[in-house]
């Protein structure tokens, strides 16, 4: 495998002051799994599917049937050629999704010194797709896209890499554009938003910093070009968050911005926060992860410094979320008791959620300190099931309802013939304890079979050659670089 070059120092800085954007995966195939879009036949033997297509929906003892990349049926006998999986024992469930993350991207340091310069720092693309792949997420939704991460979908649709589908989120803020491309009235939003859909991304994200009247031009533009618009409630509409919630206005990416209109935090402001989303047909992904993690890093960083998950982030994050850590450094006694009051609040608020109706998607906010992908989607499982839903449901937030809010319900989210074969296989079952779902004995994405001792291998190379790269990008040293 090759693996790019760059700029530790200017990586370091980007990373450091504010740049973000998406990557995707693999390289070449693990010598173990099957080739590039499958084998011809797959089978899955004497597995227990859960297709995830009603509640309390199984099939016990089936032989999923595999061919170029597609489902053929859940109970026809095995071909005589085909490559056969063992599921004895095992529990089948669809691909998993994580609806909220940020991906790591090629890019410059600093404005370009000339129109025509080339970016100066890159990543390898399988170091970050490896721990989703590893995690079983076939699915993300990439909440900050720019331009590169139009290439890397491409990069991976075409066969040249291996990694979850990736849907494109495009940011619209206010102000003085720290971040997304910047409206500041109605005329600016709508242009804006036609730029996006011409750019070929899939969505608009609106951000904090947008006044009124040009989120309200946003969405309703979004919804004349036939866009959902998702992400942050504005800054703006403190004190009037009805508002906010207008035809178009599709998703809510935190529960963080539900509680920042809640002064103390009770039931009765999170029963009536589900209820202005239940009668918009808005849906919410909580990412009650990342304000757990925040959380943590306000009172200590022992937590993240200990994590397992951390050897498989790039040192050039792993410095920046342990020297330079924005939460730690800012850190308080009465910020330490607002985050963790809002931690409890936003359990509060997925029980208030579930009980109005309100569909909930399973997102991490990955990439912001501590929130590591792939492992931090089955935290998130673990918390949403913690907050009152049950396994099912939970599971249900990361494979059904994603495929339906992105559209590409015919294509995934369910096991059934004819959907495509993004699948994970179990050792146990996940409906009785949700953390099963990380007892993971292979993935199969489009019809590629990746067998655990593969996972393995991807994870221990990614996290030796990420210790390798350690020492050069601690803080300290690059600052000191001329």
């Amino acid at each position: 495998m090759v693996y790019k070059r760059y700029s530790a120092a200017a990586a370091f800085l980007t990373l450091l002051f504010g740049a973000a954007g998406c990557a995707a995966s693999l390289a070449e195939a693990p010598a173990q799994s099957t080739p590039p879009g499958g084998a011809s036949i797959s089978v899955i033997e004497n597995v227990t599917v859960l297709p995830m297509t009603a509640p309390g929906a199984f099939l016990e003892n089936a032989t999923v049937v595999i061919e170029s990349g597609r489902i053929v049926s859940l109970d026809q006998p095995a071909p005589a050629d085909a490559l056969r999986i063992d599921g004895t024992g095992k529990w089948l469930i669809p691909g998993l999704a994580d609806m909220h993350v940020h991906l790591l991207s090629d890019g410059l340091p600093r404005p370009p010194a000339y129109p025509t310069e080339a970016p100066t720092m890159f990543f390898d693309t399988q170091d970050i797709m490896t721990p989703y792949i590893a995690n079983g997420v076939t699915q993300v939704l990439n909440m900050d896209a720019i331009a590169p991460s139009i290439g890397q979908r491409n990069e991976i649709a075409r066969g040249d890499a291996l990694g979850p589908h990736i849907a494109l989120a495009a940011v619209i803020n206010g102000g003085d554009g720290a971040r997304g491309r910047v409206a500041n009235t109605p005329s600016d939003g709508r242009q804006a938003v036609r730029d996006i859909k011409a750019e070929g991304y899939d969505f608009v994200k609106v951000y904090s910093g947008l006044d009124v009247e040009t989120y309200l031009a946003i969405v309703d533009e979004a919804s004349l070009q036939g866009m959902k618009t998702l992400g942050h409630i504005p800054d703006a509409l403190q004190g009037q968050l009805d508002r906010a919630f207008v035809p178009g206005f599709g998703m809510v990416a935190h529960a963080e911005e539900f509680s920042k209109h809640s002064e103390d935090f009770t039931y009765a402001d999170a029963a009536r926060f589900a209820q202005l989303a239940k009668d918009n047909g808005t849906w919410v992904s909580p990412t009650l992860t990342v304000m757990r993690w925040i959380a943590s890093e306000t009172r200590s960083l022992d937590e993240m410094k200990s994590s397992p998950a951390l050897q498989y982030v790039h040192p050039m994050l792993q410095a920046k979320w342990v020297q330079a850590n924005r939460y730690q450094k800012n850190s308080s006694p009465e910020l330490i008791s607002y985050f963790d009051s809002m931690v409890v609040f936003h359990r509060r608020l997925v029980k208030a959620l579930k009980g109005a109706g309100v569909p909930m998607l399973a997102g991490t906010d990955a990439m912001t300190s501590g929130v590591v992908g792939g492992f931090s989607l089955h935290e998130e499982l673990a918390l949403l099931v913690d907050a009152g839903l049950t396994p099912e449901e939970a599971l249900t937030s990361a494979t059904r309802l994603p495929a339906e809010w992105l559209g590409v319900q015919g294509d995934r989210g369910t096991i059934e013939p004819g959907k495509r074969a993004d699948l994970v296989l179990l050792d146990a079952n996940p409906l009785t304890d949700i953390s099963n779902a990380q007892e993971i004995a292979g993935v199969m994405l489009n019809g590629r079979w990746i067998s655990r001792a593969v996972l393995d291998d991807m994870l221990a190379d990614l996290s030796a050659r990420n210790t390798d790269m350690r020492e050069q990008f601690e803080a300290d040293k690059l600052m000191k670089r001329p």
